[in-house]
């Protein structure tokens, strides 16, 4: 069974960025995530929060990101991930699916907190934690759309050397209470990690490797590679 990959990309990081979603989607992404960047990421490790840093410099707006996206062609679903700061603005939901986005991302939005999110057509994706208990994993796993974000570690985003012990608990007790995929994020660096994670997933997300790669200069072509190792590992 071939399982998920979602590499993720901080919309207008660069010039030209939609470049890269065309060479994620041939590299066979199944869903790629595009970051709205915000100024105060806090979930978000440091080499996504300097993508997001660099693309704010260069005057990204949600708006534009928006626009781009709308302009781009996208063979595979398109997932936004932002704070709830931008997503719970009215017209957030509907701008999203003029673009052309088709699910939601919100790491800061509380489980009590997400019927103020108006996003109508819009799976919403919820995450998870090692630290989340029990009967609040139930609800996550009952009012996730799309998938569940299986977050590996409590920390921020970033590239580690190894996949977290604990990713392979959390999706485990994940998987008991939802039969959408379970994805997991957060660290995962490499295509064994990959390959690791998805033992116990349907699969996984990759940001700050992809993004690594971006930010050092490398092109959509050599990301894509990249990306395309990603995907054969995943290959099971």
């Amino acid at each position: 069974m071939t399982k998920l990959l979602m590499p993720y990309l901080t919309g207008g990081v660069v010039p030209g960025w939609t470049a890269y979603l065309r060479a994620f989607e041939d590299a066979g992404a199944d869903l790629i995530e595009v970051g709205l960047p915000f100024s105060d990421p806090t979930v978000d490790g440091p080499t996504i929060q300097e993508a997001s840093d660099a693309a704010l410099a260069r005057g990204a707006t949600p708006a534009s990101i928006l626009e781009d996206l709308a302009q781009a062609h996208k063979s595979v679903p398109v997932i936004a991930s932002t704070y709830a700061n931008l997503a719970l603005r009215p017209g957030f939901g509907e701008a999203l699916t003029a673009a052309g986005v088709t699910g939601l991302i919100v790491p800061d939005l509380p489980l009590d907190e997400l019927d103020q999110l108006t996003a109508p057509g819009i799976a919403v994706s919820l995450l998870a934690s090692p630290a989340t208990p029990d009967d609040r994993l139930a609800e996550i796993g009952r009012r996730s759309q799309g998938f569940v974000y299986a977050v590996s570690i409590m920390g921020t985003t970033g590239e580690r050397d190894r996949l977290a012990p604990s990713a392979v608990t959390l999706a485990a007790r994940v998987k008991q209470v939802t039969d959408l995929p379970v994805l997991i994020g957060f660290g995962i660096s490499s295509p064994e990690q990959a390959a690791e994670a998805a033992e116990v997933a349907d699969g996984v997300i990759v940001g700050a490797a992809v993004m690594r790669r971006i930010l050092d200069g490398a092109s959509p072509s050599a990301v894509g590679t990249f990306v395309r190792s990603l995907r054969a590992a995943l290959m099971v």
